[in-house]
């Protein structure tokens, strides 16, 4: 067995372990959790998106909402920005690919909606554009960062994974978003 292969598991252990001791970001989730909930439950729908990995991850936490997570049940309302490549050409095109977010989010957002942003570094100037754009709806408006939370942690409500490594960031970003997805499908079906 490579010692590298095992550095890299005990290094992803040691930020999920750095992660649980973090009691402000975990209430952050519970906030999240609860913020969702109440959308929902009030006929809003759960809005992602994220650059790369973090693109991936948007869709696949929108996917846990309107398939299913745990069990069987009705679908719930989500999506991920940027999945309409033809949007993304023509504001990209139009208008710059910082806004290929914003412009989307501004179409489809109302105030019952929660707004989820995820940026490993916190400075994707279209995550960033995004928020702005929420924030001026009203949208409730989380994202997921790493460490320092970049610019978006003066934004907007931001919980910041315990660690400057990408991938490490990642890894967390999924436990909490399926964290985040069972808790609301648990709550919202079975009280």
């Amino acid at each position: 067995m490579s010692p590298d292969i095992l550095e890299e598991i005990k290094a992803s252990i040691a930020v999920k372990e750095a992660t649980l001791q973090d009691e402000a970001l975990l209430s952050q989730l519970s906030d999240l959790i609860d913020a969702c909930l109440t959308s929902l439950q009030q006929g809003g729908k759960i809005i992602f998106c994220g650059n790369g990995g973090s693109f991936a991850d948007a869709q696949h936490l929108s996917a846990e909402f309107t398939s299913r997570f745990l069990f069987d049940r009705a679908p719930l309302p989500s999506l991920a920005l940027g999945t309409n490549n033809s949007a993304i050409s023509a504001i990209g095109n139009d208008y710059g690919y910082e806004f290929v977010f914003s412009r989307e989010l501004q179409s489809i957002a109302t105030e019952k909606d929660v707004f989820v942003g995820i940026s490993t570094s916190g400075n994707s100037p279209n995550v960033i554009a995004a928020v702005e754009v929420a924030k001026t709806m009203n949208v409730t408006t989380y994202v997921l960062t790493g460490k320092t939370g970049g610019k978006l942690k003066a934004l907007c409500n931001c919980l910041c994974i315990p660690s400057p490594d990408t991938a490490r960031i990642q890894e967390c970003h999924i436990l909490l978003g399926h964290i985040l997805c069972g808790q609301v499908e648990k709550r919202y079906f079975k009280g």
